[in-house]
């Protein structure tokens, strides 16, 4: 398996090259890395910025997907992605992107253990867990035990992906415990561009990560992995990401080419005026946020999701478009659209960028209430994660605002009228994690088919396809680890589920 063995060898050389334009340089003398040169606390920002701009720039394929983005009237169709016919060279950089920074993510544990120093080890677990959640997410059965024992195992088996998703939760325990244990220096502040060394937030972070584990294995997870579980975040005594906790990295962002903050370099404009002119607002999603009684916006969270079009037409100032239609050339053009940087997403170029927000946390709390797996009232819940999600988007009179639409008799936001409670949480959910976390709205679709409205793609070439169940593997592992892919049997997107999938 090649491509997994390439990260560190790509590390150095990376190195070697001391480009200008990179925030972490790992070596003092970049004409002679050493094995030693290479430590914890230079391994960390690197994985953490990467962790965060993965996370947050790499999911476009779920926005499309799950109603939240279009295509611009500005391209023509992408035919793979809109006819959901899938081949193994599509978004292969998810498989290739996540091995690489968790074998970086894997030597900072490797090192952290061997010099005693907990807090990066503890840090190390928990980011690894974050890796092969989406790892699994995506793909199912991965390489997880043997994934970076390169003398050993060259070619890596892959694990069940129910087994991956047990250990995780077992090494997220062991970090939590590293962290109530590790004694914090100043440079560990300084390496950790997300808490700055708070090991409490950590724990938090910790905690909220194994709820999210738990969440996305609702449906299939035994009771006594949710009792044991649930068990341990309440012994640890940190508690979940509560509001304003939102779990951010910053490197030291600049207005500079390759320097900017990732979710707006991508999706807003580059340090060097290039604007994304591809992805726009989704006509299914502009819609849920009208109410059922008239086409009046009740929840205004669309103008901080969404841009004002840059040159409105007949009036449109919020104008989205149909995934995979066919848009003629008379149709407005990008230009005439909403963009998907709205400025509650890209407040600056030089602004923190999420890993975790406290939206998607209260969210999660609020679910596992309503399954009754930790204490509390599912109502208060569900409407303090909408509070939430206003304030987070900097709606002004935030809390004010959002009341106001929770009591509008909007039956997305009215928990008391739901026919189904957990699936009126989810959905408010998947209302406001748009470009925060597209790819959460992906896991809730698979596992509770929730929007339960989502429409298919537009386009001529779907025929029967419906939204992929997952993604083929990479054609990379056919070429170099054709032995153990060929033992997961035949993949089919359209029917090959993730395990959690039911």
């Amino acid at each position: 398996m090649k491509k997994i063995i390439y990260p560190l060898f790509t590390l150095i050389i990376f190195v070697a090259s001391s480009c200008k334009k990179d925030f972490f340089d790992i070596n003092e003398n970049p004409n002679a890395p050493t094995d030693q040169s290479i430590t914890p606390s230079l391994l960390l920002p690197r994985a953490l910025h990467n962790v965060g701009s993965r996370m947050a720039t790499t999911y476009d394929y779920a926005a499309l997907w799950t109603g939240y983005w279009a295509r611009s009237g500005s391209y023509g169709p992408s035919n793979e992605q809109e006819s959901y016919n899938l081949t193994n060279g599509f978004q292969a950089g998810q498989w290739s992107g996540w091995y690489d920074n968790l074998s970086d993510i894997n030597l900072m544990e490797t090192k952290s253990a061997e010099s005693g120093e907990k807090f990066y080890q503890a840090v190390a677990k928990t980011l690894k867990t974050i890796g092969f959640m989406y790892l699994v997410d995506q793909y199912n059965n991965v390489p997880y035990s043997k994934a970076f024992d390169f003398q050993g195992n060259i070619l890596p088996a892959y694990d069940k992906g129910d087994a991956i998703y047990a250990d995780l939760l077992v090494q997220l325990e062991a970090a939590a415990a590293l962290f109530r244990d590790a004694e914090v220096t100043p440079g560990m502040q300084t390496a950790d561009i997300m808490f700055g060394g708070d090991t409490e937030l950590w724990r938090k972070f910790v905690n909220t990560q194994r709820l999210k584990l738990l969440i996305h294995e609702s449906e299939v997870v035994p009771a006594a992995t949710v009792t044991t579980v649930i068990a341990q975040i309440a012994a640890d005594g940190a508690g979940y990401l509560g509001a304003g906790q939102t779990a951010s990295v910053q490197p030291g962002y600049a207005v500079s080419d390759g320097q900017q903050n990732p979710y707006y370099n991508t999706y807003k404009s580059t340090a060097l005026g290039v604007v994304d002119s591809y992805n726009r607002a989704n006509n299914y999603v502009l819609n849920k946020y009208r109410s059922t009684a008239n086409t009046v916006f009740t929840d205004i969270r669309y103008q901080y999701v969404f841009s004002r079009a840059a040159t409105p037409l007949n009036g449109n100032i919020y104008y989205g478009y149909n995934y995979g239609e066919v848009i003629p050339n008379s149709d407005p053009k990008a230009a005439n659209s909403s963009d998907v940087a709205g400025p509650g997403l890209a407040k600056s170029a030089t602004q923190p960028q999420w890993v975790f927000t406290s939206v998607e946390s209260l969210f999660l709390q609020a679910e596992a209430i309503q399954r009754g797996w930790i204490p509390g009232s599912p109502q208060s819940a569900f409407e303090n994660a909408i509070v939430e999600s206003y304030t987070w988007l900097g709606v002004p009179a935030a809390a004010t605002t959002a009341r106001a639409y929770i009591a509008s008799g909007n039956p997305l936001s009215n928990y008391a009228a739901a026919p189904d409670k957990l699936r009126a949480i989810v959905m408010q959910k998947y209302l406001s994690l748009i470009g925060i976390n597209n790819f959460e709205a992906y896991v809730d679709y698979r596992r509770l088919g929730v929007p339960t409205d989502l429409p298919l793609s537009l386009a001529p070439s779907r025929a029967s396809n419906v939204i992929p169940l997952r993604l083929p593997y990479p054609q990379n592992e056919y070429n170099y680890n054709a032995t153990n892919v060929a033992a997961e049997g035949t993949v089919n997107p359209q029917t090959s589920a993730i395990f959690w999938d039911k």
